[in-house]
């Protein structure tokens, strides 16, 4: 006997036949195990496939030569030196993952109140984009815009008596994002949470003849513990005063996501974010759904360290792991993934094709 809807039922009420030569008598009509039966059936009907041409690389760039510093927190991550970034460049275009992200490790006699290093046209940024783009002028090259990795800080603000100011930070940004757009930058993404900061880079950008280049803004950016290794990799771990839950978005909240992403996408984001990744792909799979924008998902540097460092101790497959983790990205309806294990998986992807 089974239940359905709550009430006993009978055999006979079940969507399956009797045959008088059946070696079975349970012989189901519907099996969905015959889709499941082998790896080419399973490829036949598969919902959703993961390829190189998801995938963006970050990376942390350090000052020095030919320097590759391992991030302690990040098993497998390094802080590169801008030639060492270059060579990781060349490796992503051989691997055909189409696009790279950059953040700087600055070095904190260069952080201050402001964050003036962020308007060095000479920055490790600027350095690192002018140096990828003269040798793989065909990669994609993604600028992270925030203040955080060069404020004394650790916001991604201006802050003035423990408060966040927005517009002076906007104005602040702008300036940013027009030094990354003249290095060659190719997006521009905000991933400091500040309210109207899209709409003003996209205006800025444009008055300055960059109107070619894109937006991929950090449209739904929570409050996470999931930052810690990143806030590692780039410096700002040990300087951070307080919190960022003033402008990050609180991870009780999924309508909230929508009306950021509306907004957002009204100020001319050509691509929107959700960042982290696993702990909301239901706001990835919303945002998708509701916009039908080009959306991506951050796997965030405390996804990462979670399964690289439960692989390293024998605790799960890693490989297995990883892959699984990017295809639900992908079955949560996102475009493209930024994560770490970019040139792993796409090894992975490669020796299977």
């Amino acid at each position: 006997m089974a239940i359905k809807f709550g009430r006993p039922i009978e055999m006979r009420d079940m969507p399956w036949r009797q045959t008088a030569v059946s070696a079975n008598p349970l012989d189901l009509t519907m099996r969905p195990r015959r889709n499941r039966k082998s790896e080419w059936a399973r490829r036949l009907v598969r919902e959703n496939v993961l390829t190189t041409d998801d995938l963006i690389w970050p990376l942390f760039v350090v000052a020095g030569h030919n320097v590759r510093d391992g991030v302690a927190s990040m098993p497998g991550v390094n802080r590169l030196s801008v030639d060492q970034a270059v060579r990781d460049a060349e490796r992503a275009a051989k691997l055909n993952i189409p696009c790279i992200a950059l953040f700087p490790y600055t070095d904190p006699s260069l952080r201050d109140e402001e964050g003036s290093e962020a308007l060095n046209a000479d920055n490790l940024v600027c350095q690192s984009v002018r140096a990828i783009k003269k040798e793989f002028p065909d990669i994609g090259v993604l600028c992270d815009v925030a203040l955080d990795p060069y404020t004394s800080h650790g916001h991604d603000g201006l802050l003035a008596d423990g408060k966040i100011l927005n517009d002076e930070t906007v104005a602040v940004l702008v300036r940013q994002a027009l030094v990354q757009a003249e290095a060659g930058c190719d997006v521009i993404a905000p991933s400091d949470m500040m309210d109207g900061r899209v709409g003003a880079i996209r205006e800025a950008l444009d008055d300055a003849g960059f109107g070619d280049v894109q937006i991929m803004s950090y449209a739904a950016k929570y409050a996470s513990a999931f930052y810690g290794p990143f806030r590692d990799a780039i410096g700002s771990a040990k300087t951070l005063t307080g919190d960022k839950r003033t402008y990050q978005m609180d991870s009780a909240n999924s309508d909230e996501a929508l009306r950021e992403v509306e907004l957002d996408i009204a100020e001319g984001a050509d691509m929107v974010m959700i960042k982290p990744g696993m702990p909301y792909l239901d706001i990835v799979r919303r945002v998708k759904d509701t916009f039908a924008m080009p959306t991506f998902v951050y796997q965030v540097s405390g996804e990462y360290a979670m399964i690289a460092a439960a692989a390293g101790n024998g605790w799960i497959d890693g490989d297995r792991a990883m892959m699984e983790s990017l295809l639900a990205f992908k079955r949560a309806g996102a475009d493209g993934i930024l994560t770490y294990f970019a040139p792993q998986a796409a090894e992975k992807i490669k020796a299977q094709s």
